[in-house]
């Protein structure tokens, strides 16, 4: 494990750094999520005037949240990556607490059966968005000092966060984070015997995990066969492969989504990308898969250009954060993998998801600002 000790990495950047990040990366990562307050708006307008007598009301949510984020990242961008190895241990901990915050009553909300949210008064947040952030800062520190038999004490850490995860229950969460400390594990030159115990161990736990509750077994059920139960288990996908249908080529216009209209569970959360899909056809969602496609493409560019281990180690673990809970939400959309609960970056609504993300962006700008090369 990372201990106080351990902040004897002392590799020191290069007296030269550029006043410059990655332009192209900033860019992609601005348009998208003001796509994304677009998307917000058309999928959310109806449910937000039945819920709140405003149709305006999540959009104005979301633009705060990106105002916000958006100086976030700025700000981080200006800020050392290499502070975030000193601060890996106490970041940490305040994690774990805030995660361990949800079950006392009183301060954890429940909502839709599940206890994810922090009641802050004005406003609240979603631990597990700050504990995916924390834990690629946490093991990138780590695994950054080449510490030799971690694998046990690795996958106790894993567990302790994971398993507070799923006791919310949050399984989609849970898998996200998963991915990316093994991704993480394995970058950092593991041994490949621990790949082949971890991958079948992780998807034995998957399947206990799916069968010991009935809504996930359904979830299951639902994907094997999305015909059984069209107005019950199936109703979510039949209705999200429905609005991606009714696109055709080229979508039947911004804002004319019939599906929106409450057919398509969680429009403008989990499920905006059906929305998308039916309002700009599958040309236009060819072309925003491309620019989630380049972002994750420069986000490990700018990984493996860092000018040290621990920089390496980061931003590999932001952009395949970025990247697996991307593909994990399109795939669930497409009817490739089952439905989870998972946001898509930068574009579904989400306070939470939207602030931490824009944070991770801000650190890799960062990291880019020392690479070798942009």
């Amino acid at each position: 494990m990372l201990q106080r000790k351990s902040f004897s990495y002392t590799h020191k950047l290069g007296k030269k750094t550029r006043s410059v990040f990655d332009r192209l990366l900033f860019i992609s990562v601005i348009v998208l999520a003001l796509f994304g307050l677009l998307a917000v708006f058309n999928s959310s307008v109806v449910s937000a005037f039945r819920e709140f007598g405003d149709s305006y009301y999540f959009i104005k949510n979301q633009a705060v949240f990106l105002v916000l984020g958006t100086i976030l990242m700025f700000v981080v961008s200006r800020f050392p990556y290499r502070n975030w190895y000193k601060l890996a241990i106490p970041l940490l901990f305040i994690t774990l607490i805030l995660l361990l915050a949800v079950f006392i009553p009183g301060i954890g909300i429940r909502a839709l059966g599940a206890k994810r949210w922090i009641d802050l008064g004005f406003f609240s947040i979603q631990p597990t968005e700050i504990a995916k952030l924390v834990l690629v800062v946490y093991l990138s520190a780590w695994f950054a000092n080449r510490e030799k038999n971690r694998f046990v004490p690795f996958l106790v850490l894993l567990g302790l966060v994971v398993g507070l995860i799923i006791l919310q229950p949050d399984l989609g969460t849970a898998v996200i984070i998963s991915a990316i400390a093994v991704v993480l594990y394995f970058v950092s030159e593991a041994p490949l015997v621990h790949f082949l115990l971890l991958i079948p161990a992780g998807l034995l736990g998957l399947g206990v995990l799916a069968i010991a509750a009935p809504y996930r077994l359904a979830r299951i059920t639902t994907f094997l066969n999305p015909n059984n139960d069209p107005l019950g288990s199936s109703y979510h996908i039949r209705q999200v492969l429905l609005a991606l249908g009714s696109g055709g080529l080229f979508g039947v216009g911004i804002g004319k989504s019939r599906q929106k209209y409450e057919y398509v569970p969680e429009a403008n959360t989990d499920s905006i990308f059906a929305i998308i899909g039916e309002e700009i056809g599958f040309v236009g969602a060819f072309v925003l898969i491309a620019i989630f496609m380049f972002i994750a493409y420069r986000s490990f560019r700018v990984a493996r250009r860092a000018p040290d281990r621990f920089g390496r180690l980061l931003g590999t673990g932001i952009a395949a954060w970025f990247t697996i809970q991307t593909l994990i939400n399109l795939g669930a959309m497409v009817a490739l993998v089952p439905l989870t609960g998972v946001p898509l970056p930068l574009v579904s609504y989400g306070g939470s998801n939207l602030l931490m993300m824009m944070i991770g962006f801000g650190i890799l700008l960062n990291i880019s600002r020392h690479a070798k090369s942009i």
